[in-house]
């Protein structure tokens, strides 16, 4: 059964701001297989949304409601409920990762 992938207002922003970050400081093109890059991983989460790992930075807190996979450098943060998967955060993995979950996710 496929799950539906579905993009919280929050992640709809960072995928639009990463995109347009890359488009003004890399090399034409790569802003475009970024994104289809990110596709496919939303395809493969379709599929099989139980493939990804916890977040170390939650999981040090015992919280295991969230899972994520990568593209490096970045990292798309999810949570499955039900028959969707939620995209909470996609982010560049060399941010300080500890205070953006705890602003995004557990302050929510």
């Amino acid at each position: 059964m496929a799950f539906s992938v579905l993009l919280t207002d929050d992640a709809a922003g960072d995928l639009e701001d990463l995109f347009d970050y890359i488009e003004r400081h890399d090399v034409q093109g790569k802003a475009e297989y970024v994104l289809e890059m990110i596709e496919k991983i939303f395809n493969g989460l379709a599929e099989n949304p139980h493939r990804g790992v916890y977040p170390k930075e939650l999981l040090a807190l015992g919280l295991r409601e969230y899972r994520e996979v990568f593209f490096k450098p970045y990292r798309i943060i999810y949570r499955i409920m039900e028959n969707n998967v939620y995209v909470f955060l996609i982010v560049d993995g060399r941010r300080d990762m500890q205070k953006l979950l705890q602003r995004r996710l557990l302050q929510a």
